[in-house]
């Protein structure tokens, strides 16, 4: 099994920043993905960001893009969104999720691992 820890939410106003941490701990693979996934009160899940095994290849869900990075430290099986730009409608709770295999997906169904959630609220 794997166990996916995030940390780094909070609250925020408008236009602040925020980095949150995913640890991952347990059974490892190589050629793995990582990402990013939130949802809104009411809302389904939705994909933020997701990177690569080796960090070469990113991608962003139209919404975020421009405004957050995702990137990931190898070494520390540890992954970073860092989310510039707040909005409130960026309000979520976020989770991190891993992936099997080299391809990066936007589907939730693809996605094997997940973590508990960390609050992001963001204020007007």
């Amino acid at each position: 099994q794997v166990q996916l820890v995030e940390s780094g939410g909070g609250l925020v106003q408008t236009g602040g920043s925020l980095r949150l941490s995913c640890a991952a701990s347990g059974r490892t693979f190589n050629n793995h993905a990582m990402g990013w996934f939130r949802q809104a009160p009411g809302k389904a899940r939705e994909f933020v960001a997701a990177i690569s095994w080796s960090g070469g290849s990113t991608y962003y869900s139209d919404s975020v893009k421009g405004r957050f990075t995702i990137s990931r430290d190898i070494a520390k099986n540890t992954q970073y969104l860092l989310m510039n730009g707040l909005k409130p409608e960026d309000t979520a709770v976020y989770y991190c999720a891993l992936k099997l295999g080299v391809l990066l997906s936007t589907e939730a169904a693809d996605w094997m691992y997940w973590g508990q959630g960390t609050q992001v609220t963001v204020s007007s």
